[in-house]
């Protein structure tokens, strides 16, 4: 099984596990777990195999070798790898016969909410859940109200707008997808093959997954596709195009196109939709036809196909980079010469989100810091939650002050270490809280080398409430960084209901720096944002808001995220060498 599917399970027991409220911590090590091994590089699977050989029960030890991996849960893994399901989680399922992962996953719907809605109404899946609301029979189980009852239907309307045509997280699928395309690409048979749709764009949910390969032996590649271990059902297997369902869910398609059409099927299954109709459009002001085999003069004669870039020169357009075609704009700048120069997959030069196992996170101080250093940071900042959020252990002034200390520890050790030498910089994450005030005074704040701040409650205040809460903040001269400014979870919360305008104007008055936050479940700021923020003069970060060491991998995802809204290097302020970023700040 492939580490999503793992994970799944997992994240499932976490769910049953706070239903029955038993053990306080068992919920929250099972969901640890599941974030793990969901954002793991290296294929659990594999882990487990090539060391259980090695000597008798090696293969769980090493599991249990794994950040946050007890000995029960390395059992549940090893059982889950070598059956294909966990015994404890099928009768888990008996017990609270309830569809818990699409309800649990709904704004204002929690574990114990799926519980008492349960037990009182008999409510199994959205189907149950919204009906009862329609029926106004929700207001009436003790806890709940007219008020939580719209609630519920609002986050049933997100459910269905989100989850209507089945899209998965494209951070949580990246994996799966690079690994196929390897595989194909290592075949002696394969010449060339690539990612295209919204993968290659690199939108934040994908629908599924789109690869185009050149191949004289087309029948071999299909037979190794076609049998491809993720793959649970064959839908159509043909010399040209097959399409497999894997075992996550997702569909993925692949197509053997020849060479001279490569770079024309690229460009057209990469999309999107409405750039594509508009580069028609132009193709046929131009006396020319431009399909997926290629771009043709009035005789019908190819003038074009081969590589994507020609399909683009013919035009008279520069090449437009994968992440912006979006028909926003970028074809009239490409026609222009205005283009922006992206920011680099590689430009970053520091992570200025990162969490340890002082609060909510799996590693420790050093950890973290080798971990950045292996991708080629030049600096981190360990940015823990402050005090108010006790949920995720929240650190008072005194434990705050102990930290510095450590980190101060963990910086001598790094400058002895060979290779690149990595800082770690004292930062936190504040609270904002209700009406606006930080949960720690100026004083304190004086003293970290960052501070960013954030919203984790209190979501459902009115805009105008909302939006002078973050401003009082980004008003305070000690913050640095607003980080996930919306707050949104994707397929899971909405974003806060703000004036972004009225953000985006008094960060760039206060010098406060705009997030953009790389994990795959908040890409927060959405691109549209950060290319507002941009046009307004706003500085940006993107960090990794990493919990574990396999977290840091996060970056490219913030990358993409702002380069889908225009970003240049510039524009970013931890592409910046540490003593030109420590001037920035306030």
């Amino acid at each position: 099984m492939k580490n999503y599917d793992i994970a799944k399970i997992l994240h499932e027991i976490a769910i049953y596990e706070e239903i029955k409220g038993e053990e306080k911590f068992k919920p929250r090590a099972y969901e640890r777990a599941a974030m793990y091994i969901g954002s793991l590089d290296n294929d659990l699977e594999t882990l487990y195999r090539k060391t259980e050989g090695e000597e008798e029960g090696y293969g769980i030890k090493a599991l249990m070798e794994l950040p946050g991996i007890g000995k029960s849960i390395a059992h549940t893994l090893e059982e889950i790898i070598t059956t294909g399901k966990s015994q404890y989680h099928q009768e888990l399922k008996k017990q609270i016969p309830v569809d818990v992962t699409t309800l649990a996953s709904m704004e204002g719907i929690g574990p114990k909410t799926v519980k008492v809605l349960y037990e009182k109404l008999g409510i199994a899946n959205i189907e149950d859940l919204e009906k009862a609301a329609k029926e106004k029979r929700i207001r009436n189980v003790p806890g709940f109200g007219e008020k939580s009852e719209q609630q519920i239907l609002k986050g049933i309307e997100f459910f269905k707008k989100t989850y209507g045509d089945r899209r998965f997280v494209l951070g949580f699928i990246f994996n799966t997808l690079e690994d196929i395309l390897q595989s194909l690409k290592k075949l002696d048979v394969v010449e060339k093959a690539e990612l295209a749709g919204s993968a290659r764009r690199m939108k934040e949910t994908i629908g599924d997954i789109d690869i185009l390969a050149v191949s004289s032996e087309p029948d071999k590649v299909m037979d190794f596709f076609t049998s491809l271990p993720e793959v649970v059902y064959v839908h159509t297997k043909g010399i040209t195009k097959s399409m497999i369902r894997l075992n996550s869910g997702i569909d993925c398609d692949l197509r053997i196109v020849p060479q001279q059409s490569f770079g024309a099927a690229l460009q057209y299954f990469t999309g999107s939709k409405q750039h594509n109709v508009v580069l028609r459009t132009i193709a046929l002001h131009r006396g020319y036809k431009l399909n997926e085999y290629g771009l043709y003069d009035k005789t019908n004669k190819k003038i074009a196909g081969r590589e994507e870039e020609d399909i683009y020169s013919k035009l008279g357009l520069a090449w437009v980079p994968p992440e912006i075609r979006e028909d926003k704009g970028e074809i009239q700048a490409a026609i222009d010469d205005h283009l922006p120069k992206l920011i680099d997959y590689n430009s970053l030069k520091g992570d200025l989100q990162v969490h340890t196992n002082w609060t909510d996170g799996n590693n420790s101080i050093i950890e973290m810091a080798q971990a950045a250093r292996k991708i080629g940071l030049e600096y981190i900042a360990i940015t823990d939650h402050s005090k108010t959020l006790q949920i995720a252990h929240g650190l008072s002034k005194e434990k705050l002050q102990k930290q510095k200390k450590e980190i101060e520890k963990v910086n001598d050790q790094l400058m002895n270490e060979k290779n690149i030498r990595t800082r770690v910089l004292w930062g936190v994450e504040l609270e904002i809280l209700k009406d606006g005030s930080l949960d720690l005074e100026n004083g304190i704040l004086s003293e970290f080398d960052i501070v960013g701040a954030a919203i984790h409650s209190h979501f459902s205040l009115s805009k105008q409430e909302q939006t002078k809460r973050i401003i009082s903040a980004m008003y305070n001269s000690k913050v640095d960084i607003l980080f996930h400014p919306t707050c949104r979870i994707i397929q899971e919360r909405q974003a806060l209901d703000i004036d972004m305008d009225k953000i985006i104007n008094i960060a760039t008055q206060t010098n406060t720096i705009l997030e953009v936050n790389a994990s795959p479940l908040r890409l927060d700021l959405h691109d549209e944002y950060i290319r507002l923020a941009i046009e307004n003069g706003c500085k940006l970060s993107i960090d990794s808001d990493a919990h574990d060491i396999s977290h840091i991998r996060f970056l490219k995802f913030g990358i993409a995220q702002a380069r889908r809204g225009w970003a240049e290097e510039k524009d970013i302020v931890n592409t910046l060498p540490l003593k030109k970023l420590l001037k920035l700040l306030k």
